[in-house]
């Protein structure tokens, strides 16, 4: 028997996608700025790249202030509350439709692995792109703020903005390959869009 259960909240689903929408522009305008390929333009790809950064960091401002507002920052706590479990799942069970060990609901959406998985992102590769980032934009300061004279390169802070741009993507291609692991190949995606979760 599958039950509807309304998971994901109307501004939790506006942040995804509009999240989504903003790195994926960043990846593709970034990796065109390094040289990688030639598609919009340097000019235009650098001013769409600083663009989404700036709506980026704007949506991860109001996002952190609703996720403590609203006590939805606890849902990231790690937990170690069948996190053998999930790791035997998604490494052996998912592949013989062995039961899923997790049940989600409100107070409890994701699971150990995802709570981990998503607190790596928050607090090691946001925080490498924002402050390599904006590093980056604002180089021409760098005398007056004093880091030059630290020992500070532009090829430093290119290759940590570089590392933490194939983090994000690393975690994106996971991000999308286990969203389609639900009991459909779309019941994942679904629940992002309509905010209710069918479990059994």
């Amino acid at each position: 028997m599958v039950e509807r259960i309304y998971i994901f909240k109307r501004f939790e689903r506006f942040w995804h996608w509009t999240q989504a929408a903003l790195i994926i522009t960043m990846l593709i305008t970034g990796f065109e700025i390094h040289g990688s390929y030639h598609w919009l333009g340097f000019e235009t790809a650098q001013e769409t790249h600083t663009t989404a950064a700036w709506l980026l960091i704007g949506l991860w401002v109001f996002a952190i202030f609703w996720h403590f507002t609203t006590g939805e920052w606890k849902q990231y706590i790690p937990t170690t509350d069948k996190l053998v479990a999930m790791a035997k799942y998604y490494l052996t069970g998912i592949f013989s439709h062995a039961e899923h060990p997790f049940r989600q609901t409100q107070l409890r959406k994701h699971n150990p692995l995802q709570r981990l998985a998503y607190l790596f992102v928050k607090l090691m590769i946001n925080p490498l792109i924002w402050i390599s980032g904006l590093l980056y934009l604002y180089y021409p300061s760098w005398d007056a703020w004093g880091l030059s004279s630290l020992g500070l390169t532009l090829g430093i802070v290119a290759f940590f903005h570089l590392v933490a741009a194939f983090l994000m993507l690393i975690f994106f291609i996971v991000h999308v390959y286990f969203a389609t692991t639900g009991h459909t190949p779309m019941a994942h995606i679904k629940a992002m869009i309509t905010g209710y979760e069918e479990v059994e």
